[in-house]
């Protein structure tokens, strides 16, 4: 168990590229389930928030015996509220209520492929030091090899680089977050923003479980790997 640790899922209501996507069943369980599932893993039930506006969401949470006392406030419950604001206005909570924790990890709903070994890769990379350890997969695109950018007269050019590399495996490694596993410094998030965090370490998931749920598409993709997987239902 991880006592010193604060997961933060977060589920607000107005998702909009998958309508209700958070409660929404994905193998006949409800999205947020498979992140609460994870955390319960990991954690006692006081060290989990689901931070969501709607009491949907709520109601669909505690039907796994887990307590959502905590309410988002609706102003950060819009397009435009930024994951910062509501991690830090999740944290006051906890430390409001004397949840003592080193760190904190966000669990997106979104990414139900991710596991609890997963997590755990997180949390052994983790110290101090760090302002967040993340998960991430290898980038389809390569900003080296087939990225490019147009200049002032509207002509392609490589991204980065000279342009002269002819195979893939010959240009760097570049990854991209799956959105799966965020493991943070508390006081990092509360002086920065997660993208202008300078000491990141990631790990990598494989692709198969680095699904991020954002459009019809994707729910499709991921239902029909979980029917053929028993271990990610």
């Amino acid at each position: 168990m991880t006592d010193r640790t604060l997961f933060i899922i977060p589920a607000r209501g107005g998702s909009k590229g998958i309508p209700r996507k958070n409660i929404k069943l994905l193998c006949g369980k409800p999205l947020i389930h498979y992140s609460i599932d994870v955390a319960r893993q990991l954690a006692p039930d006081c060290n989990i928030i689901v931070s969501t506006d709607d009491d949907g969401i709520a109601e669909t949470a505690r039907t796994t015996g887990l307590k959502v006392d905590y309410k988002r406030p609706a102003r950060l419950a819009t397009d435009t509220a930024g994951s910062r604001e509501v991690i830090i206005d999740a944290m006051d909570w906890a430390d409001s209520h004397g949840i003592v924790y080193d760190n904190v990890v966000l669990l997106q709903p979104t990414s139900p492929m991710r596991t609890a070994d997963d997590v755990r890769t997180g949390l052994s990379l983790y110290d101090n030091t760090l302002d967040m350890v993340v998960s991430v997969v290898e980038s389809s695109s390569n900003p080296y090899y087939n990225c490019y950018e147009t200049d002032a007269d509207g002509m392609l050019h490589i991204s980065k680089g000279n342009g002269n590399l002819t195979r893939r495996q010959d240009a760097p490694h570049v990854w991209e977050f799956n959105g799966a596993v965020y493991v943070i410094n508390p006081s990092s998030i509360r002086n920065m923003p997660i993208g202008q965090f300078p000491r990141r370490k990631c790990f990598e998931m494989p692709r198969s479980r680095s699904i991020d749920l954002d459009t019809p598409l994707d729910w499709a993709l991921a239902e029909m790997i979980m029917k053929n997987n028993d271990d990610l239902k």
